[in-house]
This record gives structure tokens, C-alpha cells and sequence, in this order.
């Protein structure tokens, strides 16, 4: 359950939209809004700088750790493959996923890509390795254009933004004020003895750490430990079943630093959202598909297009993150309320044996469902086909995401008719293993709602 949501003031909300607005464009020109570069914001020192060629751990050793933990996510699906007893594959679904591999793989080599045709394909979902998935992604989120011909300019554009930002931003104040007084000790070449005594710096009262004013950058810097304190007992849980995310190799501890600096630096360029348990979730996927993207550039600044991918996602649904919110029409409840008549419209009696009989409210288990995308509810292989469906979407990732939690309902329709609350809550907070291709196509299949269903309250 997330935890902490932020009570967001009006004026704060009103500002939001325009700073998620420039990140998802192309994060803004920080040094014109910030009147040049005496930007004094920070946060731990622990935080490794920045490094445009990689992480700076060895290539090879994290390439071998890489292979094991894509090995091991395979070992994971063929044990669920054999316990579900669907692990004899005919030579005509052999045939058909050969073809629709290929299928993908040319589109993916036009010229102009086809976001129409890439949609359809990519919503029956997407071969997993070979970094057809990653480039897709990319291309359905819009962070890359449908010319390829364009592709080299915005990476490249968008990964130095990011590493500039990167650098202003996830520095302690003092670390920041060494590297501009070094700028300008080279840039107007100051002639010093070098037995000479070294000059002395005036220190502002709001450069001083033991200062408690909020304008104070130390202020800050302290108040983004907290977060990252935050963010690091999050990513410790994430999926700990696979070796990528937890442990302690350098792979995974490369991983988890990645991710937190993507989730922190969210958290500090949107001060009205700031960081909220869950988030870490919801970066995971994208982080582990673009870090094993078989094209070694884009698998090296995996962290750069994750961050920029997760800020576009995030954009969707980031008013279900806002407490204050949560009664509006852009809000959670509101979405419940949809989902609700999403379900009514297509099996009104299952709708009234959850609304009135067992009482069961969509808040008690929905409200992670839509939240965190799913990621809680199915494993991970699971919720990157589901991920296909729901970014190939051309109504948008929520519209898919509702239909989708409507068609969990209905495949779990009997069982729910047959429970009472306690057990229709427990079925509903720890969903069953579903076969994901039979779910997506009920999530398809469905009638839309066309009625202005309001959740009780």
C-alpha cells in the first residue's frame, strides 16, 4: 500500500503540469530559468558523480553478472512454464512467434516507423530479448520520433541533459561550490604563488550546513537524504527473486544506485510529488528492459532513457499520487469510479454482488492495482507482456489499464460469487496465477462504459 502522499497546495498543483510538461519535452533549459549557473541544490554525498561512459565498475565483470541475471529471470519462467504444465510448444506456435518477431524486427528497421502498425503488433505483445522490446517501448512512450533518422539527435540530446542535470542536482551543496570555484579558477587562469597561503572564500549564512533557513541549500540537502533513505529501503525490496535487482553483486548494487538516482532526481525536479513509495515499482520495469537491450550504447545509458521513459508513464497517472486530489475528476476515486462502471456495463451481476452484497470497496484492492500498474499482482515476465498492451494503447495507458483490471475480475467471476467479503478481499489482494493471454483478451473484448457511474463514498 503506498504510504506518505502528499497533501499538494493549490498553487503547487497549478505549477505541476508545466514542470512535468518541460521534462517529458525535453526537461527545460535549467540554466535560463535559473538565471545561469549559480544553481546551489544537492543531495547525499554518497552519490556517485555522474559519468557519461558508464558507472564506473568494470565492463566485463558486470556483462557476465548481466547474462546470469537474464539467465536466471529465464529460469524463473520456465519453472512457471512447468508448473502451470504449458511448457509443450507446438511447431505452428513456434512458427508464429518466429513471424511475429520478424514482423516487429522490420518494422523496427523502416525509415519512418509506422506507430499505427507498431501498436497493433506490439499489443499482441512484444519477443522478449533481442532489444526489440526496448526499442518499442521507447517508440510508444514518444521518447523516440518515428524517424529514425532522428533517433541519434534526441539520445544524444536527451542523455547530456540528463547528465547535466544529474550533475546540478544530485551534488551536496559543497561539492558543487569546489567544482564552480575550479571553473573559474581555470577560466580566468589566476596566478597564485605556490608557496603562497590559498585564498579565503566568504561563506553565506546560507551556505553554512548548520543552517536552518528553507532557502538554505544545506536545508535541502538534508531534506533529499531523507528521501533517499526512502528510496534505498524501497529498492531493497524490489522484486528480490531476481538477482538484477537485489543482492549484493555489482550488478545489482550498479542497478539499485541507477534507480535511485532516476527516483530521487524525480523527486527533486517535481517538489509537489516529491518521491512516494510504489514508485519503485513502477521504474523497474523499464530500467531492466532498457539495461538488457542487446545494443551496447543503449544498454550503457539504460539510466538516462529510463528516467525520461518513466517521466513520460508517470505523466498519465501522476494525479493518483496526489492526496489532495484523490475527490477530484482527475484523482484515484474517480478512477475507481470508472472502473466500477466499466464493470457494471459488461456483468452487472457481478458489479452488484461486490458493491452491495459483499460490500467490497475498489479502494481495498484496486487502488494498487491502478497505482503501481500492476507490478504487484503478476510476475515480472507477466507484467511485461501485460506492459505491451497497456503502452501499445492508442487511447492511452490508463484506458488499456482498466480494462484490464475489469477483465481480472471476470476471470475470477465464479470464486467471487461463491465468497463472502473476507474472501472475496483476500482473492482480490493477492491475485491468482492467470493464464496472461486469455486475460488480455477479455481486458479487449470488453464493451466500453458510456454512463457517468460516481464511486460511493
Amino acid at each position: 500500500m503506498l504510504k506518505g502522499k502528499l497533501k499538494l497546495p493549490e498553487v503547487a498543483r497549478r505549477a505541476f503540469p508545466d514542470r512535468l510538461g518541460s521534462l517529458v519535452m525535453g526537461f527545460d533549459d535549467r540554466d535560463d530559468e535559473n538565471g545561469g549557473s549559480d544553481l546551489v541544490l544537492g543531495s547525499g554525498e554518497e552519490l556517485e558523480t555522474f559519468e557519461p561512459n558508464g558507472f564506473g565498475l568494470d565492463r566485463e565483470s558486470d556483462e557476465e553478472e548481466e547474462r546470469k541475471s537474464s539467465d536466471e529471470l529465464d529460469r524463473i519462467i520456465r519453472q512457471r512454464l512447468d508448473k502451470d504444465g504449458t511448457n509443450s510448444v507446438s511447431a505452428s506456435e513456434v512458427f508464429a512467434a518466429d513471424e511475429k518477431r520478424s514482423n516487429i524486427a522490420f518494422e523496427l528497421s523502416q525509415k519512418e516507423i509506422n506507430l499505427e502498425k507498431l501498436q497493433r503488433l506490439a499489443s499482441l505483445g512484444l519477443p522478449d530479448g533481442g532489444g526489440l522490446r526496448a526499442t518499442a517501448w521507447k517508440l510508444l512512450l514518444g521518447y523516440l520520433p518515428a524517424s529514425r533518422d532522428l533517433w541519434e539527435k534526441e539520445l544524444t540530446e536527451n542523455r547530456l541533459k540528463y547528465a547535466k542535470l544529474k550533475e546540478e542536482l544530485l551534488l551536496s551543496p559543497a561539492e558543487y561550490r569546489r567544482r564552480i570555484e575550479a571553473l573559474d579558477a581555470m577560466e580566468h587562469d589566476v596566478d597564485s604563488p605556490a608557496d603562497g597561503p590559498l585564498p579565503r572564500h566568504e561563506i553565506s549564512h546560507e551556505d553554512h550546513p548548520l543552517s536552518v533557513g528553507k532557502a538554505s541549500a544545506w536545508h535541502k540537502y538534508f531534506q533529499d537524504i531523507e528521501i533517499a533513505e526512502q528510496i534505498d529501503r524501497d529498492l531493497q525490496r524490489t522484486h528480490p527473486d531476481l538477482k538484477f535487482f537485489s543482492g549484493d553483486t555489482s550488478l545489482s548494487r550498479k542497478n539499485r544506485e541507477a534507480m535511485r538516482s532516476i527516483l530521487l532526481l524525480f523527486a527533486k525536479l517535481n517538489p509537489a510529488i516529491r518521491y512516494v513509495q510504489g514508485m519503485n515499482e513502477v521504474l523497474a520495469p523499464i530500467y531492466y528492459i532498457f539495461s538488457t537491450d542487446t545494443d551496447e550504447q543503449n544498454a550503457e545509458n539504460a539510466e538516462a532513457d529510463s528516467f525520461c521513459c518513466f517521466v513520460r508513464l508517470l505523466s498519465d497517472s501522476v494525479d493518483h499520487f496526489c492526496q489532495q486530489l484523490d475527490n477530484s475528476s482527475v484523482g484515484i476515486h474517480s478512477t475507481l469510479s470508472r472502473l466500477l462502471g466499466l464493470l457494471k456495463a459488461n456483468d452487472e451481476e457481478l458489479w452488484r454482488h461486490l458493491e452491495f452484497t459483499t460490500k467490497v470497496n475498489p479502494q481495498f484492492y484496486a487502488f494498487r492495482w491502478i497505482t503501481l500498474l500492476l507490478t504487484q499482482e503478476f510476475n515480472f515476465h507477466s507484467i511485461m507482456r501485460i506492459w505491451d498492451s497497456l503502452l501499445s494503447n492508442s487511447f492511452g495507458v490508463q484506458e488499456m489499464l482498466l480494462r484490464v483490471c475489469c477483465a481480472m475480475l471476470l476471470c475470477v467471476k465464479s470464486r467471487l460469487l461463491g465468497g463472502d467479503f473476507a474472501a472475496n478481499l483476500k482473492l482480490l489482494q493477492h491475485y491468482p496465477e492467470m493464464n496472461i493471454e486469455h486475460l488480455l483478451q477479455v481486458a479487449r473484448d470488453l464493451s466500453p462504459d458510456t454512463s457517468s457511474f460516481r464511486l460511493s463514498m
